[in-house]
């Protein structure tokens, strides 16, 4: 028994992590980053001591929470960087950085605020960056890139995509691979005008 007590605990620890982790994720992408800790702790069913136990901070929390959906971010600009035609990783980036900012608004809130300053978080920001600048650098050297596409286009491509409204996931998600079309044939130095994804429908007054 005395073998087994401590794995329990880990065990319990680990669960006790994870609740608060899917808790987080859940009251950020609702209430954003400002959502107090103790309405986390409630909604993981922890007490406030535990979860700044395992987590001193908001910002240590949000950098774990959303450590993955980082990943993915650096994952695609380097699929974007690795592609021999610099317009169709361009598009590639545009449409997958859509789609992922729409399946967790929480995570473009925390991507584009200057609060989580957790050093590996603000490194992996910057990376991503830096790569869809030079992504965008080799798009414009081959002429399909309009010539005044600026870094700050995308943040305005991130809050429009974020202002998304839907009933779920799936229908966010659909809306905002029609979004990116939209943004791409903006974006294009000779814009052609290509079949668009279906629609979403985000509201009954347009089901007519």
């Amino acid at each position: 028994m005395t073998e087994r007590l401590p794995q329990t605990l880990r065990s319990d620890a680990f669960d006790n992590r994870e609740r608060v982790l899917d808790a987080a994720r859940a009251v950020f992408a609702s209430d954003g980053l400002n959502a107090p800790m103790r309405e986390i702790a409630r909604r993981a069913g922890v007490g406030p001591a535990t979860l700044y136990r395992r987590f001193p901070t908001k910002q240590d929390l949000v950098t774990e929470a959303f450590a993955e959906e980082m990943r993915v971010c650096r994952r695609l600009v380097d699929e974007g960087l690795a592609d021999p035609d610099p317009w169709h990783g361009f598009c590639h980036v545009i449409e997958e950085t859509c789609e992922m900012h729409a399946g967790d608004r929480g995570f473009t809130e925390a991507f584009m605020s200057a609060f989580p300053e957790a050093l590996d978080f603000a490194e992996n920001r910057a990376y991503a960056l830096r790569a869809i600048a030079e992504i965008a650098r080799r798009a414009k050297d081959a002429g399909h890139l309009r010539p005044d596409f600026v870094l700050d286009d995308l943040i305005l491509m991130l809050m429009a995509n974020r202002g998304i409204q839907a009933d779920s996931k799936a229908a966010r998600v659909a809306a905002s691979r029609r979004f990116a079309a939209f943004v791409i044939q903006a974006f294009s130095a000779s814009p052609e005008r290509g079949e668009l994804p279906p629609v979403a429908r985000l509201s009954p007054l347009l089901s007519v």
